[in-house]
């Protein structure tokens, strides 16, 4: 196999070539580094290469019981935890940590064959949408070096449509899949909450917002991997019961009815939603009403900016934890030094409100899900932007120097929480602006998908977003299926790296 074959193959291709025996799983090593050493240098996509453990590790596949034996893979550099390896979730502090242990998901994706040559670059904590830690540096878009692939899992998206892997290791808490997906122009698919695995030592991540799963180039692979990792968990907080059969059978069958879809392209925060977002759905819903569906736009009646905030609350108070455990791990008091903005903020708010109030900010999170269930109610799907531009510029959504000491400054003289958390929403606000849509699901629990079906006038990708109700990932691949056979699917074509 030649590095042009490898790059036009999906995972799924790469397993039944090893299975075959047409291929061994060191050449598919082997390419994945002859591609990684090629692109990466330009991208900054990956921050950490195994490459001769991996190549040990491939002369001991087992061929025979493993769906993707021989399938390089790479993991997202937070909760994706390989023994012996670095794990520094993006963070000046953790840049020397090393884990003792896989991660469940890991330990899932290593029963399924994957073999792993590395980690992707990630945010600080995972905490933006745009992947520019202080730590590596930003990670840069294939379609584009001068704009972002996106964020938290930007380093997987970039890695993946460069063609060093054909899918990688994801998380989503507020869109990290989607919008790396809408951005790079990708399957990207966030399961239904409980639905793969947590821990060890933890039984949610971010109260249930954030599931890990993978970004994938085409839309089987993003089916078999929803069949290889859901689980029941005993130990997590959250369950949700087994697909019963194959996801990937799944798909390829039509809808024994004709659906009934609702869309939105108004933002949830009342922010500007460009043209070409407006477009790509529009797009979408007329190509569903061709196909006898009934289609038609509604207001869902969530409080888009309460939700925000209160989103915000939750991940103030997920800092703050983190910041004392990590204060109890090196024996020091962490300044705001030691970490960046957003993350020092967050904490800062974090140790600021009161238990009471952040319930009651959880507590919005059931009232949004029962409102989306009601919706579910009358309508299988419900379609919006996966997000509301195309990818921003590198820096535009970093924090200059100057702004940052202007918000350390409004943060030490705010008089109240309440002041506090307008800094705060307004600090994230330009990077909200771009990804208003995502967050929703991640609140409450449903599943949704991003799909690659537009490319704006300037040359970059963006998404359609589809949400479903719970345990309804396999109509979000139907769809996806069926789309992925239309002159609407873009995929790869106009990616410099794949003409």
């Amino acid at each position: 196999m030649n590095i042009d074959n490898y790059l036009r193959l999906d995972a799924t291709s790469l397993a039944e070539l090893v299975r075959q025996k047409e291929v061994k799983p060191s050449e598919l090593v082997e390419l994945s580094f002859e591609q990684l050493e090629k692109v990466n240098p330009a991208l900054n996509a990956v921050t950490h290469m195994r490459r001769e453990r991996v190549l040990a590790e491939s002369k001991r596949v087992d061929i025979g019981n493993q769906p993707f034996a021989g399938v390089p893979i790479l993991l997202k550099n937070i909760s994706q935890a390989l023994q012996n390896e670095p794990l520094t979730s993006g963070a000046k502090l953790l840049s020397k940590w090393v884990v003792d242990h896989d991660s469940h998901f890991v330990k899932k994706l290593r029963e399924a064959g994957f073999l792993f040559i590395g980690h992707t670059n990630t945010p600080e904590f995972g905490l933006k949408n745009i992947t520019e830690p202080e730590l590596y540096g930003a990670t840069r878009n294939p379609w584009n070096p001068d704009y972002s692939p996106g964020g938290s899992s930007g380093g997987a998206a970039a890695a993946i449509a460069s063609g060093i892997v054909p899918l990688a290791g994801a998380s989503d808490g507020g869109g990290s899949i989607r919008i790396p997906a809408s951005f790079s122009s990708l399957v990207g698919l966030k399961p239904t909450r409980g639905r793969t695995s947590v821990g060890p030592g933890v039984g949610r991540q971010w109260q249930g917002a954030s599931i890990d799963f993978v970004l994938s180039r085409s839309v089987r692979d993003s089916a078999a991997m929803l069949d290889q990792l859901q689980v029941i968990q005993q130990a997590a907080a959250f369950q949700t019961p087994l697909l019963e059969g194959s996801s990937v059978d799944a798909i390829n069958r039509p809808f024994a009815r004709r659906l009934k879809i609702a869309f939105t392209t108004k933002s949830p925060v009342a922010t500007p939603v460009s043209e070409e977002a407006q477009t790509a759905v529009r797009k979408v819903v007329q190509w569903l009403e061709s196909e006898g569906h009934i289609v038609e736009e509604l207001d869902n009646q969530v409080d888009g900016i309460q939700l925000m905030q209160d989103y915000f609350f939750m991940n103030s108070g997920e800092m703050a934890a983190v910041v004392e455990q990590l204060e109890r791990a090196i024996g020091r008091t962490i300044t705001a030094n030691d970490v960046e903005i957003e993350t020092w903020l967050l904490n800062k708010i974090g140790k600021s409100i009161s238990a009471a109030k952040y319930s009651a900010s959880l507590a919005s999170w059931d009232t949004a899900a029962a409102q989306m269930a009601t919706v579910h109610e009358s309508y299988d799907l419900y379609i919006t932007p996966s997000t509301a531009f195309a990818a921003p510029k590198i820096g535009e959504l970093t924090h200059s120097t100057a702004a940052q000491k202007q918000l350390l400054f409004e943060m030490d003289e705010a008089s109240g929480i309440e002041q506090q958390q307008e800094i705060m929403y307004n600090m994230f606000l330009p990077s909200l602006t771009y990804t208003p849509f995502t967050q929703l699901a991640n609140l409450t629990g449903q599943p949704a998908i991003s799909l690659p079906v537009h490319v704006t006038q300037a040359g970059l990708p963006l998404g359609v977003q589809v949400m479903a109700g719970k345990g309804e990932e396999r109509v979000l691949l139907q769809l996806a299926a069926q789309l992925e056979q239309t002159d609407l699917w873009v995929g790869m074509k106009g990616n410099p790296l794949f003409d």
